[in-house]
């Protein structure tokens, strides 16, 4: 492989930490090297560390390290965040709180919700705007200073300046930011204008919120991390995913800490739609099973779908740009158990890493996913002896036993075979809504299958929801790291404009479409990473004058007309939703901007084993065993999947084994070989 073909002449590294596995992938000139080790979630550089040593990397003679944390994801998930103040316009401390007329459960009277900052941190100071940006109040920095010195008494280790209508006019906020630095010891304030410039003041003001609550936390992981990688000679980049599909340096990630929430799951989708590229198929439905949960995206025209409206849990939306992932608990170490109503119930409690799945052998007690696909006979372990293995199967026999089919009356396998069935519904469920939801019919894609678990589903899944093709990467357990190695960079802006297009002038929309454009580019022209080219990437959020909901407008001309504006958004409103509502007026909400530094591409051919491909599909058949498929036991061959020949095609059922995920082809599926080395899985009538 030339330079120009590799992404450094060095050897560069993309480590991703999931919920129960650290995944690395480092590929150099001369070759790959991978690892898989368990997470260390109380501090995850621990795990970082381990995998660099299970790879046998050489630290000090690498050219570049790429890190997909959910180390922010985790710290709000868990509320494991800084203490922190809020100072905001007088009259609207509690914005925070009342949030959006919605409930926890739609259709249930109980339900909590707290928020990140709690109301006697929330403190308020005269000053206001309107929504034109014009000073109603000026503002008071006094006050100002003094709540900095109340929220500095109550043990505040961060603070956010949160005022109305800022994205406007965001001259208050920066006063207020330039009065806290003279009287706050660290660099942990956060103007909510400077992190998203977008109207709507629970929403920017939650995101601000998030972004000071982890900053701390996320500066304190990537220090103990880039100390760990020095004392062991690295001198070279550190960069971190964001949840956008891009990169940051890490030493810049801090001042916005929330563009790293969903980091972890942004990296395999990345890795898809690069995969999908090369392979030719650049409409793909991303499926994405772990140890602890699934994630699923979309993928049109290679181009993964982003969204700047993600709720990661009730009431915490963080308007930040992030690849669209949809996730459900259900993993290969999600809790089977019979609930209070009697019924058989996957997840989202999991086994994790420790003590994990009972066949994994290492103290789990708790059935699992992973553990009905033992017991069906669709997973083994490697390095197990017939004695070892069989002792396994006993203990996940009994668990079964005692813990489900007991109460359902039925057999261990029968409850087994259940465990696989509610948890691919649940599955399904997500594709269906990440689809769906955004207009796109399953039957038009192929589904990407990735994760430890992932090819495990797939198959069954694809059925279930019409999906013609199933694509197998040659690493599905180790995608997500491989997106940190081809992810690009790149940076995402959002100008509330908020104005009717007939009232909008089309000279003032070029200049913020530039102002924006310019400013991707300084960013870009900071990092020190090699790029083929920068790309930007531009759309208009847009709805009818009197609707609530956005739809974004793709924009290839920063000079097109405010006429071929109202009909361009005519256009995407009809594809959307097959309805013409050509005499209403249309208004512009947002301006978005994304600015793209393009990475020279990888071949794909390195992660695939060159050197122990069987001559014949007969000769890389390792065994044969029985399968549970349906309602019966099936023998079923089992192969190696190093060792398929590149031209290898099969009809199941069938068993493919390789060191990082299991693949099952159920019995009338058809696979064979794309020219990247995926595995393609064709389903029902495309067999």
């Amino acid at each position: 492989m030339t330079d120009s073909q590799n992404l450094h002449t060095g050897t560069v590294v993309g480590v991703d930490v999931g919920g129960t596995f650290t995944d690395l992938v480092a590929i150099s000139p001369s070759g790959l090297c991978i690892a898989k080790v368990p997470s260390t979630l109380h501090d995850q550089s621990k795990g970082v560390m381990s995998a660099l040593e299970a790879a046998e990397c050489e630290i000090a003679a690498l050219d570049l390290i790429v890190h997909g944390t959910t180390t922010t994801t985790n710290a709000v998930l868990e509320r494991k965040l800084a203490k922190t103040g809020l100072i905001t316009t007088t009259g609207f401390r509690d914005i925070l709180e009342l949030g959006r007329r919605t409930r926890p459960q739609a259709y249930g009277m109980f339900g909590e919700f707290t928020p990140l900052i709690p109301r006697d941190l929330r403190l308020e100071v005269p000053e206001r705007m309107d929504c034109d940006g014009n000073v109603l109040t000026p503002l008071d920095i006094d006050a100002v200073t003094n709540a900095a010195k109340v929220l500095l008494d109550r043990g505040c280790e961060a603070v956010v300046v949160h005022f109305l209508h800022a994205y406007a006019n965001p001259s208050h906020e920066r006063e207020a930011v330039q009065a806290l630095c003279k009287v706050w010891p660290n660099t942990y304030i956060t103007a909510g204008h400077a992190l998203l410039s977008e109207n709507r003041e629970y929403e920017r003001g939650v995101t601000a919120a998030v972004n000071a609550s982890v900053q701390p936390v996320l500066t304190k992981y990537v220090h103990r991390l880039t100390k760990a990688l020095t004392e062991q000679g690295y001198a070279k980049d550190l960069l971190i995913m964001n949840g956008n599909g891009g990169m940051v340096q890490a030493q810049n990630v801090s001042p916005e800490a929330a563009k790293t929430v969903m980091s972890g799951p942004a990296s395999g989708v990345m890795a898809a739609a690069f995969t999908g590229r090369a392979a030719q198929e650049p409409h793909l439905i991303t499926y994405d099973m772990g140890g602890t949960s699934t994630d699923v995206a979309l993928i049109r025209d290679a181009t993964p779908s982003v969204s700047n409206e993600i709720e990661v849990e009730y009431g915490m939306p963080i308007h930040v740009p992030m690849v669209d992932v949809r996730t459900v608990g259900a993993g290969g170490g999600s809790i089977a158990k019979i609930n209070s109503g009697g019924l058989l119930e996957v997840g989202p409690e999991s086994a994790g890493a420790k003590p994990g799945p009972i066949c994994f052998g290492h103290g789990g007690k708790q059935p699992t996913i992973s553990d009905a696909n033992f017991l069906l006979g669709r997973l083994r372990l490697a390095n197990l002896s017939p004695e070892e293995q069989s002792a396994r199967s006993r203990d996940v026999r009994r668990a079964f036993t005692e813990h489900l089919a007991s109460h359902l009356k039925c057999s261990a396998v029968e409850a087994a075979s259940a465990v696989v069935q509610v948890a691919n519904t649940k599955m399904a469920g997500a594709i269906r809504m990440v689809s769906l939801s955004l207009g796109a019919d399953p039957r038009d894609y192929a589904l990407f299958a990735f994760g430890g678990a992932g090819p495990l589903h797939a198959a069954s899944l694809a059925k279930e929801l019409d999906i013609p093709r199933v694509i197998i990467p040659a690493r599905p357990g180790l995608t997500n790291a491989l997106g940190c190695v081809v992810a690009d960079l790149r940076h995402d802006f959002v100008r509330t404009i908020n104005a009717p297009l007939s009232t909008l002038s089309q000279s003032k929309l070029t200049t913020v479409f530039e102002e924006l454009i310019q400013k991707g580019k300084t960013l870009i022209e900071r990092e020190t990473v090699p790029l083929e080219s920068v790309e930007t990437h531009l759309s208009l959020d847009m709805q009818f004058v009197g609707q609530t909901h956005l739809l974004p407008v793709p924009i290839t001309d920063v000079r097109l007309s405010i006429d071929d504006l109202q009909t361009l958004f005519e256009q995407v409103y009809f594809q959307r939703f097959q309805v013409k509502l050509n005499e209403m007026p249309a208004s512009v909400v947002n301006v978005n901007c994304s600015v793209v530094g393009r990475r020279p591409p990888l071949d794909l051919s390195l992660l695939s084993s060159r050197t122990s491909r069987a001559p014949t599909l007969e000769a890389a058949r390792k065994q044969s065993r029985q399968v549970f498929f349906g309602n019966t036991w099936i023998e079923t061959p089992v192969y190696s999947r190093d060792a398929l020949p590149s031209d290898a095609t099969l009809t199941g059922p069938a068993i493919i084994e390789q060191m990082d995920t299991t693949i099952v082809v159920p019995p009338g599926v058809r696979l064979a070989s794309d020219v990247v080395g995926n595995l393609v899985l064709y389903i029902g009538a495309n067999v």
